[in-house]
């Protein structure tokens, strides 16, 4: 039986987690509205991807691009796992902020611009806890000593 491996979530990115948060006290733009420029998501999806939403909106598509970037959110959050990625709050909820990591994201994960972040494999055992690592160095050690 292959298991898949884990999606990459967004929300865990450096920097994502405090945007949602203050996205959650501020009002979105509306459908039809440009949002206001914000130095901070700037900031962010550049040191992520290598783009701004500016930048990425400015990059020219390939002529087969499906412009899925323009999709509703569901149909993103659905393709997103596709790709390998949970764009998703913890209450499974889509992330507000997706509208500005959108697009910077979908030419990272296709390979047009940009790129996407590095995340190490995990070692060993996946259904082992990070906190093993406590008790393993504890039996080692004893190993050790009794040598």
């Amino acid at each position: 039986m292959t298991s898949n491996p884990p999606l990459r979530r967004l929300i865990d990115m450096p920097g994502v987690s405090d945007l949602e948060h203050a996205a959650v006290l501020k009002p979105l733009p509306g459908i039809g509205e440009t949002r206001p420029p914000d130095a901070d998501i700037d900031a962010c999806a550049k040191a992520l991807f290598e783009l701004t939403p500016d930048e990425a909106e400015a990059t020219p598509r390939p002529d087969d691009w499906d412009d899925i970037e323009y999709k509703p959110i569901a149909k993103q959050v659905a393709a997103f796992e596709a790709a390998g990625w949970d764009v998703t709050d913890n209450k499974r909820r889509p992330l507000r902020v997706l509208t500005y990591f959108s697009q910077p994201l979908w030419l990272a994960i296709r390979g047009v611009a940009g790129s996407v972040p590095f995340q190490a494999e995990p070692d060993g055992d996946p259904s082992r806890s990070s906190a093993d690592w406590g008790s393993d160095l504890a039996a080692e050690a004893a190993r050790f000593r009794k040598r």
